[in-house]
């Protein structure tokens, strides 16, 4: 199933329970993500939200991305409604 979130683009697999993530912002990678790891980032996030500097993510261990305190919130909306793909 396709997921075109605010923030993020991907594809989630229901066969292997995985989401399959495309794009962040504007930037390609290609990530695969369980539910431990989709979760532990929409906590991280979660938790830091209020924090006005924003978030820092690293695509592939090397390119850094700068996230907004709105895109971090935004982020979180789109990693909620992939959650709810796991249950």
């Amino acid at each position: 199933m396709d997921v075109n979130g605010k923030i993020i683009r991907g594809e989630f697999d229901h066969l292997n329970g995985e989401f399959v993530l495309n794009q962040i912002k504007h930037f390609t990678t290609q990530s695969t993500l369980n539910k431990d790891q989709l979760d532990t980032i929409f906590y991280y996030l979660n938790n830091h939200k209020d924090e006005g500097d924003g978030q820092i993510l690293t695509l592939n261990e090397q390119m850094l991305v700068w996230l907004s305190e709105e895109e971090s919130n935004q982020f979180i909306e789109d990693l909620n409604q992939i959650r709810k793909f796991y249950q």
